[in-house]
């Protein structure tokens, strides 16, 4: 017999996946230079020529074995060391090659990091507004479930006071999203040591382990000349998720990597459980190549700059519209407040004008639109034209 619970998911598909569908089918109709696709988190950067560069250089000096044969269950040794050294210099934290395991992506990091600490019946915790895969990757894991603390809208900071109501003894593991997709917002170090103080406090009362579990593939996106605040740094039980994909503009190659925090004390244990968790989720090692060219550039980023460029044309634009938006901290994405309570009925009058917009209830947010701005700045520019007649036409 068929999975009777993944026929169920057909009927409740990524909203963000079927609006970049729709783009691209109406883009022939009514001409791309007239669809304003805001739908997709894809990187729109060039990755760094040294990457591309590291790759044939590896192609053409390497062995086959070396470039196309399986790499070690946990990753290339020389690859995690060289990543456990980026970390070492840029956050001060005394990690080594046992500290790290390779992953395909960030999403190929949380599989493993939500299996790692929880079992049947556990929950876990995250932040409203979140990434809505976030549910099928915790849902689908290990037996625990998911559960959304409500937003602070004010700031898309921490909602301490319904996070202090909701971290139950049922709860073994709290996963933040910093720089946040959808809102852009940036966890302040304050915000992350008063979350470091909760966690602390609770496992002394519940009387077990509490794992902060940090999805981080922004990090480097950061505005206004400023740094996102390492997550592990507040809190020793911490399993930082990151991924390649947006700080080299590599989306399609699936590198990233766990790095258990080795304060925790039991960082090497868990990175070669990790090797396990593979066995039963067949993910069995990303690309022995990328690997091998990506722990070469792990220090470098992809000119990030038009994304702060395309956030200010943005904001500025739509607030002078009347749209009201927590400036974003980083990221490539923005979360305005919709001028209707319905998101969903704003984002679909939105499409008559070539608008490609995501309503925000799969983030966990009534209410707002999250509008993901990889993309050229001539067309951010021209969309402006676009937001206003829309604003005029229907408000």
């Amino acid at each position: 017999m068929i999975s009777e619970l993944y026929k169920s998911m057909l009927s409740d598909k990524s909203v963000i996946r079927e609006l970049n569908e729709y783009a691209n089918d109406v883009s022939a109709e009514l001409g791309p230079e007239n669809i304003f696709d805001f739908s997709l988190g894809n990187p729109s950067v060039p990755v760094p020529q040294a990457f591309n560069d590291r790759v044939i250089e590896l192609l053409n000096t390497q062995s086959s074995m070396a470039v196309h044969g399986y790499s070690p269950s946990l990753g290339i040794p020389s690859v995690r060391e060289k990543i456990a050294a980026s970390l070492r210099r840029r956050f001060g934290l005394p990690y080594t090659a046992d500290d790290i395991f390779m992953t395909s992506g960030a999403a190929g990091a949380l599989a493993h990091a939500f299996r790692l600490v929880t079992s049947p019946g556990d929950t876990i915790l995250t932040f409203a507004p979140f990434f809505p895969e976030y549910r099928p990757y915790v849902n689908l894991s290990s037996g625990a479930q998911l559960r959304v603390v409500p937003a602070r809208t004010s700031d898309f900071q921490i909602n301490f006071d319904a996070l202090e109501e909701m971290l139950t003894a049922d709860v073994q593991a709290v996963l933040v999203n910093t720089p946040n997709n959808p809102s852009g917002a940036v966890y302040s170090a304050q915000t992350l040591r008063q979350l470091a103080d909760i966690l602390t406090a609770k496992e002394k009362q519940f009387g077990h382990e509490i794992w902060l579990i940090s999805d981080e593939p922004y990090r480097e996106i950061v505005f206004d000349g400023g740094e996102t605040p390492y997550v592990s740094c507040f809190y020793p039980r911490t399993i930082s998720c990151y991924s390649y994909s947006k700080s080299l503009s590599l989306p399609g190659e699936r590198i990233g990597y766990v790095a258990v925090n080795p304060h925790s004390g039991v960082s090497g244990l868990l990175v070669n459980m990790c090797g396990q968790i593979s066995r039963g989720i067949g993910h069995n090692c990303p690309s022995s190549v990328i690997q091998l060219a990506v722990a070469d550039v792990c220090d470098l980023t992809a000119d990030l700059s038009v994304y702060e460029t395309n956030m200010n044309i943005l904001y500025d634009g739509l607030t002078k519209l009347g749209f009201e938006i927590v400036r974003p901290g980083g990221t490539f994405y923005m979360f305005p407040k919709a001028p209707e309570a319905d998101a969903t009925a704003f984002s679909k009058k939105a499409l008559k004008y070539g608008l490609v917009l995501v309503p925000s209830d799969s983030f966990g947010v009534p209410g707002y639109f999250r509008i993901a701005y990889c993309t050229d700045t001539d067309k951010v520019v021209r969309s402006l034209d676009a937001f206003e007649r829309l604003m005029k036409a229907e408000y």
